[in-house]
């Protein structure tokens, strides 16, 4: 059975892996040169279950007035003409209410659970290297509110299974004695043992490699330009590769185009509410080893994550709900720098740091689609928001699962929702 994945992002390029271990026929297209040269490129880092929390819940209305006017607000709403914008900030609201909020929650955190540990077994299989630690997540707060609302959720996490404490300023101090210059601010903390972090990039290109010399092809430099059906099913892939038009036939295709996807689908009649939020990151060299956090980090208050990567920092966060713009706005990237800069004042070297913008593609709910969809032959795996990387493994060997036959442990096809 020859399956063909579209799009070679972390996402993407994990679902080829477990297809081929599954012995499937397997081919991958790609518009960039090479891997994970989009979204996974410089994000986050973090493999981060106690960071599912979604988006929308009962107190985000509220939030987002409060940071309207605000320039350094976490989350922006750009209006714009886009009927598709509109209507996925309606159904943003929907899922604000309470009992939404919780279903939405546990499937998130279920997620991130069984995609934690098959990133484990898969280590443990290929030994893989990506500048990984495992050395849990620290939550950090400086603010008292926001210390105090982050209970009730690390309380419902650890009633689904993911271990997340909270601990007061010592304790947080003794687990990343980096923290040690803004202990006077700190309020509080949490900490997730069982979450570790690494470099998606490097995960992306080694495992496409691997990947590669177990017999996928991947058609880089190609760009998809729309799906063919026959039967009833969709069978052809439409490409431009270099200029030339050609079709790639395949048994079974699954979109892996993260935010393109939607665009992808609407001629099949599918309305896939997901839609672009446009994240940054900032990656600063190391100047002082000593100063420089080990531990993943998450400021709670600024949205902000924290990885260290080798001899870099990367710290990642904010989101605007503004369309497919990539471009990067310099303010929003020195307000990341600046908060590091406080935080950590003598560990980067600041004047190099680099700036870099991705779009996450992001539903409303906060819950991906992995699996079925009305069309014979058609999946999808995407809408991970900013939990791609969390989740890529575990959301790949799902995506198997279905295009075996077989239901695994969560149900995330595709029911027009």
């Amino acid at each position: 059975m020859h399956v063909a994945v579209l799009g070679a992002g972390v996402i993407g390029t994990t679902t080829a892996w477990y297809l081929r271990e599954a012995g499937y026929d397997v081919t991958v297209v790609e518009r960039r040169a090479g891997p994970g040269e989009e979204t996974s490129f410089a994000n986050g880092g973090q493999i981060s279950v106690s960071h599912a929390e979604p988006w929308a819940s009962p107190g985000a209305p509220v939030q987002l007035l409060r940071w309207l006017f605000r320039p350094d607000a976490p989350l922006r709403f750009r209006p714009r003409l886009d009927p598709h914008q509109w209507a996925w900030g309606l159904r943003f609201l929907s899922e604000c209410r309470s009992h939404r909020y919780v279903r939405n929650l546990e499937t998130v955190v279920q997620l991130g659970l069984y995609s934690r540990q098959c990133l484990s077994e898969l280590r443990e299989r290929t030994g893989i290297e990506y500048h990984q630690r495992r050395e849990g997540i620290l939550h950090f707060y400086t603010d008292p509110g926001v210390y105090a609302a982050a209970h009730d959720p690390a309380a419902r996490m650890r009633a689904l299974g993911c271990e997340r404490e909270v601990i007061d300023v010592a304790k947080a101090v003794a687990r990343e004695p980096a923290l040690g210059t803004l202990q006077p601010e700190l309020k509080g903390a949490t900490w997730t043992p069982g979450d570790e972090s690494g470099d998606a990039h490097v995960f992306t290109a080694r495992l496409a490699g691997m990947a590669e010399a177990a017999g996928v092809r991947f058609l880089f430099n190609s760009r998809v330009m729309g799906l063919e059906t026959e039967a009833g099913a969709v069978r052809r892939v439409r490409l431009n590769q270099a200029g030339a038009f050609t079709h790639l036939e395949a048994d079974a295709v699954v979109v892996a185009l993260g935010s393109f996807s939607a665009p992808l689908l609407r001629p099949l009649g599918i309305n896939l509410p997901v839609y672009p939020a446009r994240g940054y990151s900032v990656t600063v060299p190391v100047r002082d080893p000593e100063q420089a956090y080990t531990v993943s980090l998450i400021d709670d208050e600024y949205k902000l994550v924290y990885s260290r990567l080798g001899d870099e920092l990367r710290v990642a966060g904010m989101a605007e709900i503004d369309g497919w713009r990539q471009d990067i706005d310099p303010a929003r990237c020195r307000q990341i720098l600046d908060r590091l800069a406080h935080c950590f004042p003598k560990a980067g070297h600041w004047d190099q740091a680099r700036f870099w913008a991705g779009l996450r593609p992001a539903t409303p709910s906060s819950v991906p689609f992995v699996g079925t969809t009305p069309w014979p032959g058609l999946y999808l795996n995407t809408g991970h928001g900013t939990l791609g990387w969390t989740n890529a493994c575990g959301s790949a060997a799902l995506l198997s699962d279905r295009i075996a036959g077989e239901m695994g442990p969560l149900d995330l096809d595709y029911h027009g929702r």
